[in-house]
């Protein structure tokens, strides 16, 4: 996979965590596209394609979503917990990342369906490297669900190509 083609949807209210993110996947030289949403509601939208995110070549569906637990308008326990019963979505790896290190967040982030949790190290390149692990594990290593029989699963799902859900 060409790393053009490996969207990352970051979910974050802070403007200093967002600068952080973006500039933890810059000195790691992660040059995958990055679309930034503020909110869990936003999120969603982005997600289902509505309104200004209806055209996918400006905001395709994400490889990877890296979500915040607490943000306005909808937590990110909600999105998470939405994405995960969505049939197109559901496979989309989803990275919780907060400020929290309480056991019961990371237990709840687990049970609702995230692949992966981080605690936000406070120093900045701490962060960085965490970032980096991260995005070059599920940009090198991981495998997409169904890929070498169905191509891209979710937008195959989500575009109505693959209406079964079923790898062909």
């Amino acid at each position: 996979m060409e790393i053009k083609d490996f969207t990352v949807l970051l979910v974050e209210y802070d403007l200093n965590d967002i600068f952080l993110v973006k500039r933890a996947f810059k000195m790691a030289h992660l040059e995958t596209p990055l679309q930034v949403v503020t909110d869990g509601e936003e999120a969603t939208h982005y997600l289902s394609g509505h309104g200004k995110y209806a055209d996918r070549e400006m905001h395709p569906l994400p490889k990877l979503i890296v979500m915040d637990i607490k943000m306005p308008r909808m937590s990110g326990f909600d999105v998470l917990e939405w994405i995960k019963h969505d049939g197109a979505l559901r496979r989309i790896p989803v990275v919780i990342v907060s400020s929290s290190d309480r056991p019961e967040d990371i237990d709840r982030a687990y049970e609702l369906g995230a692949n992966a949790c981080l605690v936000q190290p406070a120093r900045a390149e701490e962060f960085r490297k965490a970032f980096h692990v991260t995005g070059e594990f599920f940009l090198e290593h991981a495998e997409s669900p169904c890929r070498d029989k169905c191509g891209d699963f979710a937008q195959e799902l989500y575009w109505g190509k693959n209406p079964t859900g079923s790898c062909r």
